[in-house]
């Protein structure tokens, strides 16, 4: 008998509160994961913003302007920060907003606040580049103080009285020579480049842009950055080839020599 009274005044394990010391742990558990999720992809968005506002923007190319360097759907990486420390060069292909005018006003409809709203989030982390259709991308030919004319009796660009050899990545229509199908005879203004497509007879560059406000001049203010990586397609990856040693005999512009 005592032996049964002390096994009846044993409390019998609630399976309740056996059930809330398996669950307690369990859900802290999915708490604690969530939240170090939540916190990685807050670092990783903070750190895609920051390279893409200070280091590295991704764009992709609307026309054919430059081909065969860059072709229509390419997607480019434009390094912002090496052109702050060590300036721009000729040959350089150069992403930039629009001078004013270069441009004909966008006539694509509203899209949907949801879309803009996704749009601005991939871009933020660099998979979208929503704002590549207000930019141009061409090959720096110009520099500040630069004399720049087309053509000589080569249909060759000089910069600064220096003939340019421009055949390794121009593209000209069949049965045409010159460098460009529209002469000019101009001087860089400070603080500012000229700049021409590769695909020379169908680029609304620096050239075609002479009656804008800028006379067809690009401001430094006004460059992204460099141009310098093919990322997609993948067929197409690779590094972009500035083609610096056909100006490397250039003077700089109070060099010049004049004609004879």
């Amino acid at each position: 008998m005592t032996t049964e009274k002390t096994a009846e005044a044993e409390p019998a394990p609630s399976s309740g509160s056996g059930g809330d010391a398996a669950i307690h742990p369990r859900r802290r558990g999915w708490l604690t994961f969530m939240r170090d999720v939540v916190v990685i992809i807050l670092i990783a968005v903070l750190v895609s913003f920051l390279v893409k506002t200070f280091l590295v923007r991704s764009f992709y190319i609307p026309s054919g302007s430059m081909k065969e360097t860059l072709h229509i759907d390419d997607r480019i990486l434009v390094d912002e920060i090496t052109p702050r420390f060590g300036g721009y060069a000729r040959g350089d292909v150069v992403v930039f907003q629009d001078p004013g005018g270069w441009l004909p006003p966008s006539t694509d409809p509203a899209r949907p606040p949801v879309v803009e709203a996704l749009d601005w989030v991939l871009a933020l982390v660099g998979l979208s580049a929503p704002d590549s259709d207000d930019h141009l991308v061409k090959r720096i030919i110009g520099m500040p103080g630069d004399h720049v004319v087309c053509c000589n009796a080569l249909g060759q660009i000089t910069v600064n009285g220096v003939p340019i050899d421009e055949t390794d990545y121009i593209a000209v229509p069949t049965g045409e020579s010159a460098a460009s199908g529209d002469t000019f005879d101009i001087t860089v203004p400070a603080d500012s480049l000229w700049v021409l497509g590769d695909n020379r007879y169908q680029s609304k560059d620096s050239r075609y842009n002479q009656d804008q406000p800028g006379d067809g001049f690009v401001p430094i203010d006004n460059v992204v950055g460099r141009a310098f990586l093919v990322t997609w397609p993948l067929d197409r990856f690779g590094t972009l080839d500035f083609h610096h040693d056909d100006f490397a005999g250039v003077p700089a512009p109070s060099e010049e020599e004049p004609a004879p």
